[in-house]
This record gives C-alpha cells, sequence and structure tokens, in this order.
C-alpha cells in the first residue's frame, strides 16, 4: 500500500457573499488551521434621539 502524504496539499481560497475562507500555515505538529473573515449583514447606525413636539 502507499503512504499517506507528508503535508496537506494547498486549498484554494473559498468566497461566498459574506464570507471569506483561507488555509493558514501548518504547525510543528502537522495542524493547519483556517481562517475565516465574515462580511457584515448590516451595518450599524447611531441612534439619535426624536425631536419633542
Amino acid at each position: 500500500m502507499s503512504a499517506a502524504p507528508a503535508k496537506r496539499p494547498k486549498v484554494p481560497e473559498g468566497k461566498t457573499r459574506n464570507l471569506i475562507t483561507r488555509q493558514m500555515k501548518a504547525t510543528k505538529s502537522g495542524f493547519v488551521g483556517y481562517e475565516t473573515i465574515y462580511d457584515e449583514f448590516q451595518t450599524e447606525i447611531k441612534y439619535e434621539t426624536p425631536k419633542r413636539p
């Protein structure tokens, strides 16, 4: 049988409408993590008190 590969293959960057996923570098133990970046769905507007009549 063939042996398992020594390192993980590079995964392309994943993009959706509001999310980006990137592969991080491997650690010394071989763990490969993923970085996720969220783009906010809504914008927050500063609250202003209403005028009094």
